[in-house]
């Protein structure tokens, strides 16, 4: 195994790794009531919420797709809807087993089948996550608004603070631009091959600003965060402890999902035990909160495996079909 496949390697199997570790830990750490009670809240979820959950969280990801080609269509590329969401869908499934790769395999994907270069592509993409960072911050702002003690007091008692990842994000921007500034002084050849792709890749980025439908792109990102809100919302009907708990600390438990399904490939381990441990700070029993955590990360995980499969296999189906 070569250094390069033994990082790749850890990249993937430590956070596998730490959400395997988490779960066991979890239940090892409950008492044989608090598992049981634990089992028969998933056990016992009413099917029709979680249709529903999985009806809105299909919604969001059709929108997302068409979404995507308000970016691509100044850039000058027709792009067929059917590619762009089992892109995305594709681009989902890759996640759960690498993070954040499936924003590559996306950009690739579109690249082999819609002849999208790359850098373009992943410029969309990488502008379409900012649209959508934005809106985390204003779900978070509402959420801290809505339940400002409690959210702050648990988020501080796991070292997370969103302001600290705003500025890490600026910190962020301002190494980029000083990168930019190295590269369009540079005469080097392969600081040049750097400088074609970066530019490619920032006018992907770019295209936010010159698409047509700019009204549509902020109703599609706003319709988008609306589903996976209402997504996470109805599940707490699931569990008859969580289904008479408010909006606001829905809205809460949902800002600390968002935040902990990075830790781990897709959430794994991590999210359910999250959403309970914030749910206890507002008198919710550890094991109905992290059955409420459980019921919505195993359905939209699944929602995503089988569509993510589907795609991967139905891409090069679907596009042969098209070229004969």
């Amino acid at each position: 195994m070569t250094r390069k496949q033994f990082i790749r390697f850890l990249k993937t199997s430590i956070p596998l790794a730490l959400g395997v570790f988490l779960i066991w830990y979890s239940l090892s750490s409950a008492t044989p009531e608090q598992r049981e009670t634990l089992w028969e809240n998933i056990k016992n979820a009413e099917t029709k919420w979680i249709w529903l959950s999985l009806f809105f969280g299909i919604l969001s990801h059709l929108s997302r797709a068409y979404r995507w080609n308000y970016m691509l269509q100044p850039l000058g590329y027709k792009t067929s809807f059917i590619n762009r969401f089992m892109a995305v869908m594709a681009a989902y499934l890759a996640n759960l087993g690498i993070p954040r790769s499936g924003e590559i395999l996306r950009g690739a994907t579109l690249t082999t089948y819609e002849n999208v270069p790359f850098e373009k592509a992943f410029g969309t993409i990488i502008s379409e996550r900012i649209a959508d960072f934005i809106m985390l911050l204003l779900i978070v702002a509402l959420a801290i608004f809505s339940q400002s003690d409690k959210l702050l007091e648990y988020l501080d008692s796991k070292n997370i603070n969103p302001l600290i990842t705003g500025a890490i994000l600026a910190v962020f921007v301002v190494i980029i631009v000083i990168f930019l500034k190295v590269l369009q002084k540079s005469k080097n050849t392969f600081v040049a091959k750097i400088r074609n792709f970066v530019t490619g890749l920032l006018e992907g980025m770019r295209s936010i600003f010159k698409m047509k439908h700019k009204v549509a792109f902020i109703l599609h990102t706003l319709f988008i965060w609306t589903m996976y809100v209402l997504m996470f919302w109805v599940i707490k009907f699931t569990v008859p402890e969580v289904a008479d708990v408010s909006f606001g600390i829905i809205l809460a438990a949902f800002v600390v999902g968002s935040f902990s399904i990075s830790a781990t490939n897709g959430g794994i381990g991590v999210y359910p035990i999250a959403i309970g441990a914030l749910l206890i700070f507002f008198g919710i029993s550890k094991e109905s909160g992290e059955a409420f955590g459980w019921i919505v990360w195993g359905s939209q995980t699944l929602l995503v495996i089988v569509i993510g499969a589907l795609s991967f296999l139905c891409l090069p189906l679907f596009n042969n079909k098209r070229e004969s």
